[in-house]
């Protein structure tokens, strides 16, 4: 037996022998109206994804295929969306997938932080007793093999591992837990959102952040979680409280998460504000886009409607349907209208005459004749009227209530158009 194959043996044992439960009930107030009807990892992605799809297939793509997923914030469309695509695990062979809401299990109270989180579902990891336990943020958009990972910590003989990546200073103030670490890559610093993040050494405009993933000895986790949950003066937070607790007493590593072809930092966005959340749907338009979703060696897996193929009609010279530098997504109908550097989701429909630019139309979106739409995001369910300009006029598009951001997008959501919001979910 080579190597290669005696260390994906070991990988596999370690995969086998861990649960990952994901943090999966952030309310993501930055992104405003778009999470009025739905947690953050419940946020479409991608034309035909939601936010929460990548840590799930991660986990898969990993060979990790004992997962929790914790819900707090208006979870229903969240839990919906884990039931229709992601109960296909066979529990006859081990595998599963548990929905774990806040139920006030522990006590009168809902998940109060991150360890709080953890803390109350402790008797549900017991009862499958992992050798580890990883835990992971739910609203991140990467690909990630958690297998290294794994490795890197048990060989380590840490007790928590961290991953984390090369940040720019200015993106990681205020917004990212900021580590600081020794010439083994042990942690001996730590920061929950400092205003003035402390740069990595010979790199003055980069910092460590915290990407929120973290492995733990399991009986070490209980330990701690029980411990933090009878300090009356915690937040019962991961980054706030047990982190920065640990360091100097117990073996915290940091595993940085980088290009295993290029060693470079690796694709991973947090898409939790209006502007990154466009920025990083438009990405994926780009020729060659740093995150590549056709590939089949790692598949992101979801939910999707049995729909017909993206249509375009009418190739008239006053109304032709086409889409330059563009993606369409099942279901939709493009009819006599022009989209130019948009991501159209499911079961849209862009009637004659219309121009959509630098957009992103979440499912079931309708767009009348003669609109003229540029770097928007138009929620689920919307129906544009006829003649509708948006993204043209700032002073116009606030004055109809549309929220515009100060890099311009312009989002527009049911409710501001005085159009029901139940379907916008």
């Amino acid at each position: 037996m080579n190597d290669s194959t005696q260390q994906l043996r070991y990988v596999s044992r370690l995969t086998r022998d861990t649960i990952a439960l994901v943090l999966a009930g952030g309310q993501g107030s930055r992104l405003h109206e778009l999470t009025a009807w739905r947690a953050k990892p419940a946020v479409y992605f991608g034309g035909k994804f939601r936010i929460i799809d990548f840590p799930m297939s991660n986990c898969l793509n990993s060979g990790i295929r004992r997962i929790g997923v914790l819900t707090q914030y208006k979870a229903h469309s969240l839990i919906r969306h884990l039931v229709q695509g992601w109960s296909h695990l066979n529990s006859a062979t081990g595998d599963f997938l548990e929905i774990l809401p806040a139920s006030q299990r522990v006590g009168g109270e809902w998940y109060k932080g991150t360890a709080d989180a953890i803390y109350q579902n402790l008797d549900i990891i017991r009862t499958h007793m992992p050798k580890y336990v990883l835990v992971l943020s739910g609203d991140h958009i990467y690909k990630m093999d958690y297998g290294p990972m794994l490795a890197f910590h048990a060989e380590s003989g840490a007790q928590m591992t961290v991953s984390c990546l090369e940040v720019p200073l200015e993106e990681a103030a205020n917004d990212y837990g900021v580590m600081k670490v020794d010439e083994n890559q042990q942690v001996i610093g730590f920061e929950e959102k400092p205003a003035a993040p402390e740069s990595i050494p010979g790199h003055p405009d980069l910092c460590l952040a915290s990407m929120g993933n973290y492995v733990f000895d399991t009986e070490f986790l209980f330990d701690e979680l029980i411990a933090d949950a009878d300090n009356p003066d915690s937040s019962h937070d991961f980054g706030k409280d047990i982190i920065p607790s640990l360091i100097s007493r117990s073996k915290v590593m940091a595993y940085p998460f980088r290009d295993p072809e290029t060693n470079e930092r690796a694709y991973w966005r947090d898409v939790g504000n209006l502007d990154a959340f466009w920025q990083a749907n438009m990405e994926l338009i780009n020729v060659t886009p740093e995150l590549n979703l056709y590939d089949d060696d790692w598949p992101i897996l979801t939910h999707q409607e049995q729909l017909p193929p993206a249509k375009f009609v009418f190739n008239d010279s006053e109304r032709r349907g086409m889409g330059v530098d563009s993606m369409v997504s099942g279901g939709c109908l493009v009819s006599g209208a022009y989209l130019d550097h948009t991501l159209l989701f499911s079961h849209v429909r862009v009637c004659s005459y219309s121009e959509v630019r630098h957009s992103v139309v979440l499912p079931g979106v309708e767009i009348g004749r003669n609109c003229r739409i540029n770097k928007a995001i138009i929620d689920r369910a919307c129906v544009i009227p006829e003649g509708t300009v948006i993204g043209e006029d700032k002073e116009a598009d606030l004055a109809r209530g549309f929220r515009v951001t100060d890099k311009g997008v312009v989002l527009v959501t049911p409710d501001m158009l005085g159009q029901s919001t139940h379907m916008a979910r």
